[in-house]
């Protein structure tokens, strides 16, 4: 009968099979099989630092094998480093020093053997005694002091700025940490000396350090990165970190950073495999300057790798990621998510605030269709309409940048309840926003989501079209409050159209909207009242106070009072599923 457990599997081959193994290693194309000997393999130097480190082992007493190695190839560095000696000359210089020392250790000892000369007699008497003085052979002391056998006296102390000497086992953890790596540093610098060691110096040095976070409050970490940086371009190779920081990944450049995911594979024709797989950020921009993307390519370069501090940094980490363009939507979306049940935290994702509409910047990391070396995760981007218009024979047709403060164009914002009213003297456009046009073009990872086309045309308007009948959001930091309470309630009471008008303080907002009321062009509806409400409402809202303040009252509304707009729980929704 054939088993099916697998430790009679593993039984067999530990017993038949692992004797026979025979381990090898290969360089460069599988089909030569190049191998590589373990003498070649020696000249690399491969040192690697865990997460969980007892550093205490190697770093404070001069006979540990760290500290050891290091004061020795350090001892007369004044003399191994001088340009102007040969090598034969820096060997006889060292050399007299070494006779020095051992002259001065001779005092040393012979002091010790007077102290020891009526002692010493009463020993031998013992050895005779005992019958082990055979052949009028005697036991006597005697010996000499090398400089390298005094290591262990040396002690590594932290002196103060006071001038109080304490032990380094007074240290914190991580400023030991920092210590050690030094140390470290020095013996792959000793380690690859060809002068030092000859042919058994290293010629490749390797540093790699898991998780430096571990031990280090944010600055140090900082300071650490750039002291790697700089060291690895004199004396180290190569340097690989695994990090879980977002301030290690913010300190480092994009072409250094290497993220690594587990994926699945999700193929039609197999069953659905985990596999890890490697994301090179910086290589999804365009490099060759022969390419037609290059100038986009660099500007988005430019601008990522300028924004990249520690909270844009948390892209890289988190498994789901929703792109906001603003501080608003930064603040509420998580109360929104805890309203519909849907905790981000719980499907890991992280908001991050672009501080505009710049999406496009950030979206080339994850576009898969369009790069290989994209980082694959689910990205939501939620964005505002931002409507349009300007006066038409005036100004170019020229597209939209992608901000309309620019006036180049002299197109000008635009209140949904304006839009398509006055096509004689204005041309509209329902959305300037190019991400909104494009979002087709993304791949199956990166969904856009805004406002309804015609009716909206940022988060705030939208919050209010979506709960016409609660003055709620009518806070502190609102201006015109009175004014805003006043036209809430009116709506409520279904009053006509060019009363709510009417009760607007004077501004060409008011003059517009009474003009189209009297033409005619605009209806006394109750779509229009909400649009009069929701745009009075935006022209009052200063954007950073206001949306703290919104967010608070979200995270405080048990009645379920407020809800979210229907492009905002459209967006938590899909990248919770």
């Amino acid at each position: 009968m054939v088993s099916t457990d697998i430790n009679d599997y593993w039984k067999a081959i530990e017993q038949h099979f692992l004797k026979k193994y025979v381990s090898r290693v290969y360089v460069g194309n599988p089909d030569l099989k190049n191998q590589v000997n373990s003498s070649e393999l020696s000249r690399f130097d491969f040192q690697f630092l865990s997460a969980i480190r007892d550093v205490e082992r190697d770093l404070f007493k001069g006979n540990n094998t760290l500290l050891k190695e290091v004061i020795d190839f350090y001892m007369d560095y004044d003399i191994k480093n001088d340009g102007n000696l040969d090598i034969n000359e820096k060997l006889d210089k060292i050399q007299s020093k070494k006779g020095i020392f051992a002259q001065e250790s001779k005092q040393l000892l012979d002091s010790l053997k007077g102290r020891m000369s009526e002692g010493e007699e009463q020993i031998l008497k013992y050895v005779k005694n005992t019958g082990a003085g055979i052949d009028n052979s005697k036991p006597v002391f005697d010996g000499e002091i090398l400089d390298t056998e005094l290591y262990s006296a040396l002690r590594l102390i932290v002196e103060q700025e006071t001038g109080i000497k304490l032990p380094a086992t007074s240290n914190g953890l991580g400023y030991n940490n920092l210590i050690y790596i030094s140390l470290l540093l020095s013996k792959m610098q000793k380690d690859s000396s060809g002068e030092y060691l000859g042919s058994n110096s290293k010629v490749f040095s390797i540093l790699a350090i898991e998780e430096p976070e571990a031990h280090l409050h944010p600055s140090m970490q900082y300071k650490f990165l750039q002291f790697l940086k700089s060291n690895k371009e004199s004396e180290v190779r190569q340097i690989f970190i695994t990090s879980h920081s977002p301030n290690i990944t913010a300190a480092v450049d994009l072409e250094d950073i290497i993220v690594l995911q587990k994926v699945n594979s999700n193929t039609r024709t197999e069953e659905s495999k985990e596999f890890i797989r490697a994301a090179y950020p910086y290589k999804v921009f365009e490099n060759n300057q022969d390419n037609d993307r290059y100038e986009e390519d660099k500007k988005s370069k430019d601008y990522v790798k300028r924004f990249l501090d520690v909270t844009k940094a948390d892209l890289f980490f988190a498994k789901n990621i929703i792109l906001v363009e603003g501080i608003a939507e930064q603040l509420v979306l998580p109360e929104f998510a805890r309203k519909l049940e849907l905790y981000l935290e719980d499907s890991h994702t992280t908001v991050i605030n672009i501080g505009g509409r710049y999406f496009d910047h950030f979206l080339k990391l994850f576009d898969m269709d369009k790069s290989p070396y994209a980082i694959n995760k689910k990205i939501a981007c939620i964005t505002d309409l931002d409507p349009v218009r300007k006066k038409i024979n005036e100004g170019t047709t020229d597209e939209i940048e992608d901000e309309v403060e620019d006036d180049s164009s002299n197109w000008e914002k635009c209140h949904p309840i304006f839009l398509e009213l006055n096509t004689e003297l204005y041309e509209y456009k329902e959305t300037s926003n190019k991400i909104v046009d494009n979002r087709e073009s993304y791949s199956s990872n990166i969904k856009v989501f805004t406002q309804p086309i015609g009716l909206s045309s940022t988060f705030e308007y939208e919050l209010v079209r979506t709960n016409p009948t609660n003055n709620i959001f009518v806070t502190s930091s609102i201006s015109n409050q009175k004014e805003l309470i006043e036209l809430f309630d009116m709506f409520n009471r279904d009053k006509q159209l060019e009363e709510m008008i009417k009760r607007i303080r004077k501004s060409k907002f008011k003059t517009e909207l009474l003009e189209l009321f009297e033409s005619g062009n605009l209806k006394n509806h109750k779509d229009n009242k909400i649009a009069l409400l929701a745009s009075r409402y935006l022209l009052s809202v200063k954007k950073g106070e206001a949306a703290q303040e919104i967010a608070y009252l979200i995270s405080k509304d048990e009645e379920d009072l407020i809800s979210p707009p229907d492009y905002i729980s459209e967006a938590i929704k899909w990248i919770s599923l």
